[in-house]
């Protein structure tokens, strides 16, 4: 179950990738749009990982399996840096420019914590993942204007 519900996140960390392509979150030349096309691609790779976890659990210990699990941090770690540049490209504004920056800075949190407090990681995971992707989604929905988006 646990890796349905991180398939179900990864497919919603999608969208909000599409979100922010479309309203040029990082900006709206050629390598910003490439840079989310990647992180596109991440997700996508990240999410067949999550689908092999859930019903193939059988190749959990194949090479195949663990370099497809990799691609979870992986795109973890790229939504932190679009996180990141959303705040230095200034195209949204408010809550909406800052809060990405703290939602998406899951991997730099939760990847060390693993290794220095293996005991906690998927408490603290979980918690980072409601508090602020939770919050995020908040902002886009409720103020949706602050992204540029349009009607």
């Amino acid at each position: 179950m646990v890796n349905l519900t991180a398939l179900a996140f990864q497919v919603g960390l999608a969208f909000l990738v599409t979100a922010q392509l479309r309203t040029g979150a990082i900006g709206t030349g050629r390598l910003a749009r490439g840079l989310l096309h990647v992180e596109h691609g991440l997700l996508a790779v990240a999410m067949v990982s999550s689908l092999m976890w859930a019903l193939t659990p059988g190749l959990y210990d194949t090479t195949a399996f663990l370099v497809l699990d990799v691609f979870w941090p992986l795109s973890m770690l790229g939504m932190a840096a679009i996180g990141v540049r959303i705040a230095i490209a200034g195209r949204w504004r408010g809550a909406a420019r800052f809060w990405p920056a703290v939602a998406e800075s899951w991997g730099p949190v939760v990847v060390p914590t693993a290794f220095l407090l293996p005991t906690v990681t998927q408490y603290v995971g979980a918690a980072h993942l409601l508090l602020g992707y939770v919050a995020l989604g908040l902002v886009l929905v409720l103020r949706p204007e602050l992204t540029g988006a349009r009607d």
